[in-house]
């Protein structure tokens, strides 16, 4: 089994190594990551500018774009044998609730997703984590369930692990989305020169974050595991809509 490993942390990143050192025991991993920090680009494409890949000494291709570019690459044009999984992560900090929607490792997820093959993003929450160790045996653990019990093609999961030691982790749930309270005001100042800049401000805390959705389970011990779907329709809305649109 060939698995594409991707991330947004920059194909250096200790959580993309230790992901690809796990998934060595159970599948052939090919990583295709960004040359640098993505963190927050999201599901965007490189379009106006031309994608270069390079290889390491260790066979690790690396290229000047985003997560979503490295997948679309790998699986279009850059690999002889497409792979038959996109594995995402392990990216450094959670990706909980809103967060899947400004991730770049749950947009490489998806991108697999696009292009056809199951696909899983791992995050080990935490601001300072340092358990990597631990998110990519959870990894695994879902790994071989999978190996041995496929889902349909169309799955993405989303998992977040607890930066802790593996055998304190309280187990594994099925969760869904919560999401955050509105992120912190920006962070204004003045650069060298006198010039007005910002930063944006930190993400909110959790706002829906009450049992059954993933911020709560990471915060009791358990791995969180979300499926994700691509149709942002609400459906529930359309025939009042219709009403709405043609009084």
């Amino acid at each position: 089994m060939k698995i594409l490993l991707s991330n947004d942390d920059g194909y250096h990143a200790e959580g993309l190594v230790e992901l690809a050192r796990a998934v060595s025991e159970l599948a052939e991993p090919i990583i295709v990551a960004p040359d640098r920090n993505q963190s927050g680009a999201s599901h965007s494409l490189t379009l106006d500018t031309p994608l270069r890949v390079a290889q390491t000494d260790n066979g690790i291709y690396y290229v000047n774009g985003t997560p979503t570019d490295c997948v679309h690459l790998a699986i279009t044009g850059l690999l002889e044998t497409e792979p038959e999984m996109v594995m995402a992560g392990i990216n450094h900090g959670s990706n909980l609730g809103d967060d899947v929607l400004y991730s770049g490792t749950v947009a490489a997820a998806i991108e697999g997703r696009f292009l056809g093959l199951p696909a899983m993003a791992i995050s080990l929450a935490g601001d300072h984590a340092k358990h990597f160790a631990t998110a990519s045996r959870a990894a695994c653990v879902i790994l071989r369930r999978l190996q041995s019990e496929p889902l349909p093609t169309d799955t993405i999961l989303n998992v977040n692990v607890p930066d802790l030691p593996f055998d304190k982790l309280r187990g594994f749930k099925a969760t869904r989305l919560g999401f955050r309270h509105r992120s912190e005001a920006a962070v204004g100042m003045q650069d060298p020169k006198g010039k007005r800049v910002y930063w944006v401000g930190p993400a909110g805390e959790g706002q829906d974050a009450g049992p059954g959705t993933d911020f709560h389970a990471v915060a009791e011990g358990y791995v969180s595991v979300t499926p994700l779907q691509v149709d942002l329709t609400r459906h529930d809305l359309v025939v009042s809509l219709e009403s709405w649109l043609n009084p």
